[in-house]
């Protein structure tokens, strides 16, 4: 474990050295024109240029480390963002920005913002499909939340927001923020994001029936029998890893986070996929799940614009 006080969370410049290192593992590269070669890539120094500014020799442009990055522009200092990545980071069930604007001494406006940030360099850039190799995946949905609009009913889950989520065991876990139940929301969602060699577990919802079939296996439980874990020989048919994964989930939205805002759903997800993804018991600590969000900057931006100043907190 990092500790709190160590030089990347309290000095500025030994936070950029170690946000290079993270989104520059082979050395600087041009995020203008994407140069790689480090021969046409200078290290600006002396008293007219701060530290951590390259020019590119290909298209003459200057950068630095968060060019091109969701920390681009931003006025706080690099340590106090590396620091807020370590505490989303290290905290199972998340942090609250509340708490971050009283730890970092911001506002907490900025400190929604950041952490806003922070999780969209959380979400997997390209992922490849899951269970590649003959793995279990199991799938399930669950609702949380109020749809915008909607009025709250006495029974069901008409007014809510459907997450489906993707749980390969042993593995990565992928959650979606999806209109609906149906096959139409559903079935789109499994086929691009589960390879056909995979064996799908699910519950007894008519929605997998025939999606089922276009994989390695697909085996039920049903929860409507109060079934909830079945052994055939050496195999154990259940979904309660995607249920351990939803528990982890709604503890947090509900007893850290309160409330969320439909339109930032998906961001939130992203969040607890990440720790999930990159858990101790998969070899990373919080250091090395903190490392790898950090990775995830390039190539994505959030402007605050006044549909932030106007979302509900």
């Amino acid at each position: 474990m990092t500790e709190l006080t160590a030089p990347i969370f309290t000095d500025a410049e030994e936070a950029r050295k170690h946000l290079e290192a993270q989104v520059w593992p082979n050395g600087p590269v041009c995020p203008h024109c994407g140069n790689v070669d480090q021969a046409r890539i200078t290290s600006l120094k002396g008293k007219s240029h701060r530290p951590g500014l390259y020019q590119c020799s290909e298209c003459t442009k200057q950068f630095t480390v968060t060019v091109g990055t969701v920390f681009e522009r931003s006025k706080v200092p690099l340590n106090k963002w590396l620091l807020a990545t370590y505490l989303l980071n290290s905290s199972k069930k998340g942090f609250s920005a509340h708490q971050l604007h009283r730890t970092l001494g911001v506002t907490y406006k900025t400190a929604w913002f950041m952490f806003h940030r922070i999780r969209e360099a959380m979400r997997p850039a390209d992922p490849a499909p899951m269970g590649g190799g003959g793995g279990i995946v199991e799938v399930d949905e669950t609702f949380i939340g109020r749809v915008e609009g909607v009025p709250k009913q006495r029974a069901g889950w008409a007014h809510k927001n459907v997450v489906l989520t993707l749980v390969e065991r042993g593995g990565s876990a992928r959650s979606f923020h999806v209109e609906s139940t149906n096959i139409g929301q559903i079935v789109p969602v499994i086929k691009a994001n589960i390879a056909r060699e995979s064996a799908l577990m699910t519950d007894e919802a008519h929605q997998y029936r025939q999606i089922g079939k276009e994989f390695a296996g697909h085996d039920t439980v049903i929860h409507g029998r109060d079934e909830y874990v079945r052994y055939e020989g050496d195999r154990v048919i259940t979904t309660n890893t995607v249920e351990g994964f939803y528990s982890i989930f709604k503890r947090g939205m509900k007893g850290v986070y309160q409330h969320c805002g439909e339109r930032h759903l998906h961001r939130y997800l992203a969040e607890f996929d990440h720790r999930y993804s990159y858990r101790i018991k998969l070899g990373h600590d919080d250091q090395a799940r903190t490392d790898k969000a950090l990775a995830g900057i390039k190539g994505k931006r959030l402007m605050y614009r006044r549909d932030y100043e106007e979302a509900s907190f």
